[in-house]
């Protein structure tokens, strides 16, 4: 779960929240050896503490869960002063071989913005059963460049620009907006085979209230903005929108942990329907793939390895209301395009890629280790007849990783990214992917 992300520059998450973390830890843990062939025992923060105060190991048993609390404190030109708390509980139902991970997290703003956040990945007894959620409401605001990847280049806004004769800038071509957005995304999966799952389930997204600050309509001065556009060419509402859809999945996992795996494989295909009987203004569709694979570069230390993420989201033209269409870091856990401001890229149509380098920073047994990234997003944009990947925006940074808590290997997760004119500061508990 990303706990902060901070994307603008000139944007600080102050280092209190990694001391606070630090300090104020909540974890079970046991002894945990790293590999059976390195004779490494792996530490976490509770042992280096428990070190430093002179006090013995502390075991819990196996069923046990491992909680992770952290005080959100925050600032960026978008939401202003933040404060919140986020937490994250991790645990194994009985007779489960996987962990089942809940997430939440609520946060208050200074410009009156209000976030919360709740997430679920549930392996219930003998991994039979799998439950995935996705569950939020936003009293928010957000800026949208436009449709595609090359985006404003060629949009709306720089059209207008042009015509007044400004010089445009990525940033003076931002369209900010505020709005209140719901969010109900809950499947169940049931276990078909060894590693295979086949599934149904809900989405419910809900955007209301919502104020295009740039646009105007009333000449002489008129400003249109890509949403007001696009929504008006497609049928849909300016100011409001709800979408329901029934979702049919199919899931492959063989990774040996959901929190921080270190070998194996995720892979899913997914398809949504929104029809009229469940009360939308049109048919709908929306085809989702994902895969995620781990490969280990290190008999004596797991933590050695390279892990790669690819998705893609596709929808027809004209399906879907704007705020709805595939966007970066619109992913169950918000964690695509480190680099780039959330929501900077969407399309009817969306591909995403990352490549992960993970390594051990300490010695045997130490708890921190690090990481190097690359990614890259192709959006679509049919008004301008721009298809995937004839424009491919990239990515790439590093980052820091502390290992929390031994048993679930849960990490505190510390990210620098730069994107094309962009750059970003995320602090997240367990991995990206």
């Amino acid at each position: 779960m990303s706990f902060k992300r901070i994307d603008s520059p000139g944007s600080i998450v102050p280092l209190i929240v990694l001391l606070f973390a630090i300090t104020f830890p909540v974890f079970g843990q046991d002894a945990l050896t790293v590999s059976a062939d390195s004779g490494c025992i792996q530490k976490d923060l509770p042992d280096v503490i428990r070190q430093a105060l002179h006090k013995p190991p502390k075991n819990k048993p196996a069923e046990s869960g491992s909680l992770l609390l952290l005080p959100i404190i925050g600032s960026n030109p978008a939401t202003g002063f933040m404060i919140g708390v986020g937490g994250q509980y991790a645990y194994k139902m009985a007779g489960s071989s996987l962990y089942s991970n809940f997430s939440g997290s609520v946060q208050f703003t200074t410009k009156s913005q209000l976030i919360i956040m709740l997430k679920n990945s549930v392996y219930t007894k003998n991994n039979k059963i799998y439950l995935n959620g996705d569950w939020r409401y936003l009293i928010y605001s957000q800026s949208t460049y436009g449709l595609g990847t090359t985006a404003p280049e060629g949009g709306v806004l720089d059209y207008q620009y042009n015509l007044y004769g400004t010089e445009t800038t990525d940033d003076s071509l931002t369209q900010p907006m505020k709005f209140n957005f719901a969010r109900i995304h809950q499947s169940v999966s049931f276990k078909i085979k060894e590693g295979f799952y086949a599934g149904l389930g809900l989405y419910y997204d809900s955007y209301f209230k919502i104020k295009d600050e740039k646009l105007r309509t009333i000449a002489p001065d008129t400003f249109w903005t890509s949403h007001y556009l696009y929504n008006q060419e497609y049928g849909f509402s300016t100011s409001r929108y709800d979408v329901i859809a029934l979702n049919v999945n199919l899931v492959y996992d063989t990774r040996d942990n959901m929190v921080n795996p270190y070998k194996g494989i995720y892979a899913m295909a997914s398809w949504r329907g929104g029809f009229k009987f469940l009360g939308n203004r049109q048919n709908s569709s929306y085809y989702q793939l994902e895969w995620r694979s781990f490969h280990g570069l290190s008999k004596s230390n797991p933590r050695h390895l390279l892990s790669f993420w690819l998705m893609g989201n596709f929808s027809p033209d004209g399906d879907l209301p704007y705020l709805v269409l595939p966007a970066l870091a619109y992913d169950q856990r918000g964690r695509s395009g480190r680099g780039y401001t959330q929501g900077r890229f969407r399309g009817a149509n969306m591909v995403y890629g990352e490549a992960e380098y993970r390594f051990p920073i300490s010695r045997c047994g130490g708890i921190l280790g690090g990481v190097l990234f690359v990614n890259g997003t192709t959006a679509n944009n049919h008004a301008l007849s721009l298809d995937l990947f004839e424009s491919v925006k990239p990515g790439y940074g590093v980052g820091l990783r502390i290992m929390a808590d031994k048993r679930s290997r849960m990490n505190l997760a510390v990210d620098l990214g730069f994107g094309e004119k962009s750059f970003g500061f995320y602090l997240a508990a367990t991995e990206t992917f």
